[in-house]
């Protein structure tokens, strides 16, 4: 008998991947240039060249070598190159103390393996898990796989920092976990190190009173794509983080599902959670991530993200909706624009862009009316050449 919830989860899909399909056959329609798509966060930026390198270096081993399964959790100089590299970059704020080590690690199949690793890892039938609106649409679609209940807290209505008040207002003695997003899909703030304490502490404070841990999921995989601002290590500021990354990003690698899991050693729970982490995976399915991925990472794991580019194209899709008459929030990081519509409903004012060939997604997925998302990870000349499309949706407004 066919499975009901896989089933409605397959049939209402995602947002965003509706958007995009309804955008490639458009494009088929009327031509790529006459489509402005906004929907996917697909870095146009390329891999570094060190990413062909090491894919021809890998290309010249033995295949069975090249080929072949990994141990379950990754390669270990995959493993051992990460955590040295997240060493040499955050040890400082962890009072010069080591910040990983190869068996902290577990190597997944890109970010979506690992949130949902990490979850199954940490909750239990029954458990509630908070997420930061906006949010990832997915989130949610993990979270009730786990057989938990996604509970949505509002981010500060003009700032977009995590609300540490809020949260705690919405821990119960079934909350198991907090994702976090920094930089955040889909507003680009960057959580500051103020903003994390005060949630630090309020986890710290409700577990206690509780009489049971809160983990704190740090969701990452926007790191390297920031404009000036720090982004806190967060296991620096509370203890009970695990940190899910992605090299998608970071390395324009999103077809190659390549990220990890780390449970950093000062966790209190380290070598159980290390165990459930590996647990999940096997239970799962996501053992032995793409073993090729795994040598590319090996080798380019500090190789730098192009965010000159994103800078540019951020640049001018600001200077350009700001213009028009649009109201947005500056973002700090990632590279998405969330854009006020300009009616409360965002979906009917998708409807009117979509009029002009503009495709952004609208915000209630992401668990907040009245926004629309707009990815900049394009070419700059579509944000160009989309200008005149949106100057003319904002006059039919006025």
């Amino acid at each position: 008998m066919i499975n009901e919830t896989m089933y409605g989860y397959g049939a209402s899909k995602s947002s965003i991947r509706d958007i995009a399909a309804y955008a490639a056959v458009r494009k088929a329609e009327i031509g790529v240039e006459n489509v402005f798509d906004f929907s996917l966060g697909n870095p146009s930026v390329p891999a570094p060249a060190a990413v062909a390198e090491s894919l021809k270096r890998s290309a010249e081993l033995p295949p069975v070598q090249v080929h072949g399964y990994t141990p379950a959790n990754g390669l270990p100089a995959c493993r051992e190159a990460v955590a040295a590299s997240l060493t040499r970059r955050f040890s400082a704020e962890m009072g010069d103390a080591p910040v990983a080590v190869a068996d902290d690690l577990y190597l997944t199949c890109g970010a979506a393996a690992s949130l949902s690793i990490t979850l199954h890892s940490v909750t239990n039938p029954g458990d509630e898990v908070i997420v930061i609106a906006p949010y990832f649409p997915e989130y949610r679609v993990w979270i009730e796989t786990c057989g938990c209940t996604c509970v949505e807290v509002m981010a500060d209505a003009t700032t977009f920092q995590v609300d540490a008040d809020a949260v705690s207002a919405a821990i119960t003695e079934r909350t198991a976990a907090v994702i976090i997003d920094s930089p955040n899909n889909p507003t680009g703030a960057v959580y500051t190190r103020e903003t994390l304490e005060k949630l630090a502490d309020v986890l710290e404070a409700r577990g206690e009173e509780l009489g049971h841990p809160i983990y704190l999921i740090s969701d990452e995989p926007y790191r390297e794509i920031t404009y000036g601002v720090e982004v806190p290590w967060v296991p620096s500021i509370y203890a009970r983080t695990i940190v899910c990354y992605s090299y998608s990003k970071s390395l324009s690698l999103p077809g190659e599902r390549i990220g990890w899991v780390l449970v950093p050693p000062t966790n209190p729970e380290h070598d159980r959670l290390v165990l459930s982490i590996a647990g999940a995976g096997r239970t799962l399915g996501f053992v032995c991530a793409p073993a090729i991925f795994q040598r590319v990472v090996t080798d380019c794991v500090d190789e730098p993200s192009d965010v000159a580019a994103y800078a540019e194209n951020r640049a001018a899709l600001t200077e350009g909706l700001a213009a028009a008459g649009f109201e947005y929030v500056e973002p700090d990081g990632a590279f998405y624009l969330w854009v006020k519509a300009l009616e409360p409903d965002a979906g009917a004012f998708f409807e009117r862009a979509r009029a002009h060939e503009l495709l952004p997604v609208p915000s209630d997925s992401f668990g907040c009316p009245g926004w629309v998302r707009v990815s900049y990870c394009v070419s700059h000349d579509l944000i160009v050449n989309s200008l005149p499309a949106w100057k003319a949706l904002a006059a039919e407004y006025k």
